[in-house]
């Protein structure tokens, strides 16, 4: 038991593993397009509510898979190289984006009441006209105070 890594809420996946599919979906779908950079380790941090050893941990995993490159005091980028086989242009992404409220499951992720409004971002991909991906993103509400 001692040395493994402790499972997180999130489907009993250690949370850099979580971080970096969200990563590998955005890249995937064409959020972030090969060869541009990923954002910021700061960014990422504060996104996914992560520290930076974690971030790193997940960047690491994807560098593994050579799906992303990191370059010394230039950043890390999506591989150019790595969607050879198939074509941007057969892929479409629509990005939708509305209000809904926590249920549950959502209010013990954030920490928030059940009912409590969140921001729900939907990313379909379609390939050939068919959905390929479907990766919904919950985002606390921002309010001015």
């Amino acid at each position: 038991m001692y040395g493994e890594q402790v499972p997180t809420p999130h489907y009993g996946q250690p949370r850099y593993r979580v971080i970096a599919d969200e990563l590998r979906r955005r890249i995937g779908n064409g959020l972030i397009p090969p060869g541009s950079l990923l954002p910021s380790e700061s960014t990422l941090t504060a996104e996914f509510r992560a520290s930076r050893g974690t971030i790193r941990q997940a960047i690491a995993a994807l560098r593994d898979e050579s799906l992303v490159a990191t370059e010394h005091g230039r950043g890390t980028y999506a591989n150019p190289h790595w969607r050879q086989s198939r074509p941007a242009e057969e892929a479409e992404t629509e990005t939708r984006q509305r209000q809904v409220t926590a249920d549950p499951e959502l209010a013990a992720l954030f920490a928030v009441e059940v009912g409590a409004p969140l921001i729900e971002q939907q990313s379909v991909t379609r390939e050939g006209g068919a959905v390929a991906t479907v990766v919904r993103t919950y985002l606390p509400l921002r309010t001015k105070q």
